[in-house]
C-alpha cells in the first residue's frame, strides 16, 4: 500500500486519518443527543426550569470524549486480532502508534474528572458516576479477566459490554443536574440505551454469507440469520415501546406527533431487515446499520423534542 509521504505528515494530521476511520466525526452528533436527552430528563424529573447553560456545553463535549475513550480501549484490546485481519488501517500501518491514542485518552480521562469535580464543587454524583462507569469501562479493556470464555460467547460478551450505556446516562445526567434522583423517569432511559445500544451491536454483526469470516464470529454465523432477524425484531418492537413509556412517565400522554415519527421509522426498519433477511448482500448490510441508526437517533430526538415542548407549554 502506497502511503503518499503520509508517514511525514504532521502527526496532527496522521491523527485525524485515524479519527476518519475509526471514529467520525459526523458520528458526534448523535453523542450530543445523549447527554440532551439526559439533560431533558433529568431536568424534568427535578423539576427544574429547562435553560441554556455551560453545563450543556460541557456535557456534549464530555459525552463525545467518553465515546473516544471507549474507542480507544477498543484498539489497545483488539490490537493483535487487527492487525492480522485489518491490516490496512491507519493504526496497523503504524501512522500512529498506541502511545499516541494512550496520550488522548488521559487527555479525555483528567477533562473528564475536572469536569465532574468542578460541577460536584468536590466529590459528589457526578463525580462517582464517572468513577463507577470508568470501573466498568476498565473491566471491559480487561474482558472482565475472562475474555477466552466471552469470546466464546457472543451474546454474554455484548450483554456485558452494553452495560456501560445506562453507566453512561447517569453520569451524564449527574453532569446537567447535580444532584438528580434515580427516578422512574431516568431508570426508563438507562434501559432504553441499553437496548439501543444491544440493538445496534447486533445490527452491527448481522452479516450475510459474502460477509462471514470463519475467524470473526458474527450473530449470524452462530445463530443463522433468521433467528437474529426475529431478535432484532422483538428488540426494535421493545425499544418502541420503552420511547412511549419515557414519554408517558414524563408527560402522562404521547402526542399524535411524537408517535408518528416514531411508528413511521419502525416500519421502514422493519421494511429494511425484511429485504435483508431475503436478499442478505453487503449493500443491504450497510443500509441495516443506517436505518437502525436512523430509528435510534429520531427516537432520541423525539423524546427530546417531546419532553421540552411540554415543559415549555
Amino acid at each position: 500500500m502506497k502511503d503518499n509521504g503520509l508517514y511525514e505528515k504532521p502527526l496532527v494530521r496522521r491523527f485525524m486519518l485515524w479519527i476518519h476511520e475509526r471514529f467520525p466525526l459526523p458520528n458526534a452528533p448523535f453523542f450530543v443527543l445523549l447527554f440532551i436527552v439526559a439533560y431533558a430528563v433529568a431536568a424534568n424529573s427535578e423539576k427544574r426550569e429547562v435553560i441554556f447553560s455551560w453545563n450543556i456545553i460541557i456535557g456534549c463535549l464530555l459525552s463525545w470524549s467518553y465515546f473516544l475513550l471507549l474507542r480507544i480501549f477498543d484498539e489497545h484490546k483488539d490490537y493483535l486480532i487487527d492487525c492480522e485481519h485489518h491490516p490496512q488501517r491507519v493504526l496497523q500501518r503504524g501512522l500512529i502508534t498506541l502511545k499516541h491514542l494512550k496520550f488522548v485518552g488521559a487527555g479525555c480521562i483528567a477533562l473528564q474528572i475536572f469536569a465532574s469535580m468542578a460541577i460536584d464543587g468536590g466529590i459528589a454524583g457526578a463525580t462517582l458516576a464517572w468513577g463507577l462507569l470508568f470501573a466498568w469501562t476498565c473491566l471491559m479493556g480487561k474482558e472482565f479477566f475472562i475474555g477466552q470464555w466471552l469470546n466464546q460467547y457472543l451474546t454474554c460478551y455484548a450483554i456485558s459490554h452494553m452495560l456501560v450505556m445506562p453507566l453512561i446516562i447517569w453520569w451524564l445526567a449527574n453532569i446537567a443536574v447535580p444532584g438528580v434522583t434515580l427516578g422512574a423517569p431516568m431508570q426508563i432511559l438507562m434501559l432504553l440505551s441499553f437496548i439501543a445500544g444491544f440493538i445496534f451491536e447486533i445490527t452491527r454483526k448481522f452479516k450475510g454469507p459474502d460477509e462471514d469470516r470463519q475467524e470473526i464470529p458474527t450473530y449470524s454465523s452462530i445463530y443463522g440469520i433468521k433467528t437474529v432477524f426475529i431478535t432484532l425484531v422483538i428488540l426494535i418492537s421493545v425499544m418502541l415501546l420503552i420511547q412511549l413509556g419515557l414519554i408517558m412517565s414524563i408527560i402522562g400522554n404521547v402526542p399524535f406527533l411524537s408517535l408518528v415519527p416514531l411508528v413511521i421509522l419502525y416500519i421502514l426498519t422493519l421494511y429494511q431487515l425484511v429485504t435483508f433477511l431475503h436478499h442478505p448482500c453487503v449493500r443491504n448490510r450497510k443500509r441495516n446499520e443506517a436505518i437502525v441508526g436512523l430509528y435510534l437517533a429520531v427516537g432520541y430526538l423525539v423524546c427530546v423534542i417531546t419532553i421540552f415542548t411540554a415543559v415549555i407549554v
